[in-house]
Order: structure tokens, then C-alpha cells, then sequence
């Protein structure tokens, strides 16, 4: 009986010999919406072997986390041990690192967590070299370094995009900005905002035909090919991670070679082993990660700069600030007082649902004060969890006075 990895590569032979044109679309419409329902059991397979294993999976830390992904002895574990001071076994033989090492990066007042991965082979996606493991921990990731040898960076580059691509990760990639709803009757209804280039028509239904869906209502966007559709069906499985390639140990390449790489999109030349241009890599991670930090006031002082409440982009309201402080806070709130790039008057009261912006530092705005009701309550918690900070109360008649 033919194993699922044998049904993909069937499939993947006859769309490669059928070539494309208006009789052929519908065929490969269903050919991609197969494929895909095919690899989506490869990932989760019945007995939930597709997640993490003993030793990979770690308990998370810190307001993110970076997962370094790739190939057996490119300098992983040597990077880790240079940006963490976390010991990473490392050696001049592959799979030295045989487990999930993590680590520790404080960086711009923020404690981000590093995870050195054990290296991939080709063929990870499919369960080689408990790959699928690896790839696992690094689809939870906020973000992923693909540590590169820069004597091949092209080359490994593909296999291993084509590897993460194959276990649901997009790489540097924004949803597509298609709308899907599934309706009880009335057919497939297809509208575009835009002239569609990549998919026709006979390819939606045949896609949605694969997927039993009788009646939905489809809006694309954007330009959209077939497998931008199937990532919308197919969306509990997907996960949109940026990238950064770390392309390592450039002290082994001359001037005019390094000067190809940095043409490279998204990447960062470096030598772990010698600490070259670590700086500009954390820059990048920082810019990918969009991390957001936001400093309390303490009561009659000036703003404290020295340990922000920082916040993921997606995550930044009031509400979440408050949250990451103490989650009892939230019950207690009245207004806050925001000052910086994401109001207009400085200061100004705002919500719970108010959007916070990273602090501008040449400026130095993005000064946060909450007000709350009930002061002895307040106290009581920010001498438990911040004996350093104090975050302004008022009572509501003091409130009705101020500013």
C-alpha cells in the first residue's frame, strides 16, 4: 500500500509532466488542492507524531523567541554561545548539537530566547533525520535565523526554504489578502478587486471541488496564485515566520565575495567565530521581531528608562501593557495617560484599547502612566512585582481635577 510521502511524489510527477493552459487548469487545480490535504497528513499524522519530540520542545521564556535552523555543522552552536554566552556543544563534526539548546539575548531592554536546533537534513519535512521534530519547534517561533555556510549559501538556501515551506511555514510572507466564507446554499460566488494573472476561475472551483465546499463566497485582493488559496483553506496549518540567513563564517571568503553576499535579501553576513558583525545581526533582529517598548512613570519622578514593559506588535494595547505587568490590573483601570508617537496631544488620556507605539529615541517619547481606582490595591501589587516603579494612581474625584 502506497505511503503518503509515495501518493506526494505521484502527484508531484504528474503536475510537473502536465503542462499548464486552459483544459489542463481545472485538472491541476484539484492535482494542488490534493497535494496539499496530502502534505497537511504528513504533518499531523493520527498518532500526533508530528509535533515536537522528547528533547526539542522547550518551556519558552522572554517577550520572544528566534529559532536557528540549519544544516549540520555550519556554526549554530558557535553563534549561540557568541550572542547568549549559553554553552552550545560545538565541533568540527556534524550533529554535535543533538538536542534544543536554549538560550538567553538581552537586547534593547528586552530578554529574548534563542534556541539552537539540532541541524536538518534534506528531506527534514518528510520525517528524515527527525527533521519534522526540528521544523516543529521552529514553526512556534516569532522568528527564524537560517545559519548559512557561506562556501555554498544558494545552494543549502533553497533546500532548506524548500524544506520549512513544505512543513506550512512562509517565509518573509504576509496572508494573502483573500476573504473566504463558507455560505449553507447558493454556489461558489468569485469577485476580485484586482486583474488575476496566476488562477482563472476553472482553478477555484476545482480547488474547492477537492474540498468538498459546495458554497462560499471568495474576495481576492491581490494578484493570487493557487497555492495562496490553498493557504487560506489550509490556514490552521500555516504560520507566516520572518527570516533572517545568518551567512556564516565569512572570514573565509575574500572582499569581493562578501560584497555578492550582502545582495542577498534579508540577510547578514557574520563569523561567530570571530564576533564579526554580530551588531548588525541583532539589529535585524530587532527590526524583524517589531518588538515595542513602553516605559512607567514613577509618581513625581521622571520616566524610568532602564527596564521598559516591552510588547510584541501584534499585542501593544493598553490593556496588553497593563496585562504584562500584573493581570489583576486590568479590573482596577480606569484611563491612562499616554505620551508619544501614538497620540496626538501630549500628553492624552486613552483606553483599554488604545495602540501603543515603540518609544522614539531621539525624541525620547512613549512615556506610559495608568490611572487606577482603587490606590491601596494598586500599591500593594507594584511592591510585590516592581518595587522600583510606580505607576500614577488617581481616585475618581482626584481623575475629574487632573489635567
Amino acid at each position: 500500500m502506497a505511503t503518503t510521502v509515495d501518493k506526494i511524489k505521484e502527484i508531484e510527477a504528474e503536475m510537473a509532466k502536465t503542462q499548464k493552459n486552459k483544459a489542463t487548469s481545472y485538472h491541476l487545480g484539484q492535482l494542488k488542492a490534493k497535494l496539499a490535504k496530502l502534505k497537511r497528513e504528513l504533518l499531523t499524522p493520527s498518532g500526533g507524531g508530528g509535533g515536537a519530540g522528547v528533547g526539542f520542545d522547550v518551556a519558552r521564556t522572554g517577550v520572544a523567541s528566534v529559532g536557528f535552523i540549519g544544516f549540520p555543522s555550519v556554526g549554530k552552536s558557535t553563534l549561540m554561545s557568541r550572542l547568549t554566552g549559553q554553552h552550545s556543544e560545538a565541533a568540527a563534526y556534524e550533529f554535535t548539537t543533538l538536542t534544543t539548546v536554549p538560550g538567553q539575548v538581552m537586547y534593547n531592554g528586552a530578554k529574548i530566547q534563542i534556541l539552537d536546533l539540532p541541524g536538518i537534513i534534506q528531506g527534514a519535512k518528510d520525517g528524515k533525520g527527525r527533521g519534522r521534530q526540528v521544523i516543529a519547534v521552529a514553526k512556534t517561533c516569532h522568528l527564524i535565523f537560517i545559519v548559512l555556510d557561506v562556501n555554498k549559501p544558494l545552494t543549502d538556501k533553497k533546500v532548506i526554504e524548500n524544506e520549512l515551506e513544505g512543513f506550512g511555514i512562509r517565509i518573509n510572507k504576509q496572508p494573502p489578502n483573500i476573504v473566504f466564507r463558507k455560505k449553507e446554499k447558493g454556489g461558489i460566488s468569485i469577485s476580485s478587486t484586482v486583474p488575476l494573472t496566476h488562477i482563472d476561475n476553472d482553478e477555484i472551483r476545482a480547488v474547492m471541488s477537492e474540498y468538498k465546499i459546495t458554497s462560499a463566497e471568495i474576495a481576492i485582493r491581490c494578484d493570487a496564485t493557487i497555492d495562496d488559496l490553498i493557504d487560506v483553506l489550509e490556514a490552521k496549518s500555516r504560520r507566516y515566520i520572518p527570516v533572517i540567513y545568518a551567512l556564516n563564517k565569512i572570514d573565509s571568503i575574500s572582499i569581493e565575495e562578501l560584497d555578492l553576499l550582502y545582495r542577498i535579501p534579508n540577510a547578514c553576513p557574520i563569523s561567530s567565530e570571530h564576533g564579526w558583525n554580530i551588531d548588525e545581526l541583532l539589529e535585524l533582529m530587532w527590526e524583524k521581531l517589531n518588538l515595542r517598548r513602553v516605559y512607567t512613570k514613577p509618581k513625581g519622578k521622571q520616566p524610568d528608562y532602564t527596564a521598559p514593559v516591552v510588547l510584541r506588535s501584534t499585542a501593544c494595547t493598553v490593556e496588553d501593557f497593563c496585562n504584562a505587568i500584573h493581570k489583576t490590573i486590568v479590573d482596577q483601570f480606569k484611563i491612562a495617560i499616554v505620551y508619544g508617537r501614538s497620540v496626538k496631544h501630549q500628553p492624552q488620556r486613552v483606553g483599554l484599547g488604545h495602540e501603543l507605539a515603540d518609544e522614539d529615541i531621539s525624541s525620547s517619547t512613549c512615556l506610559v502612566t495608568s490611572y487606577l481606582t482603587n490606590l491601596s490595591y494598586h500599591k500593594s501589587v507594584l511592591s510585590a512585582l516592581r518595587p522600583n516603579h510606580s505607576i500614577k494612581v488617581m481616585t475618581t474625584m482626584q481623575m475629574a481635577g487632573a489635567h
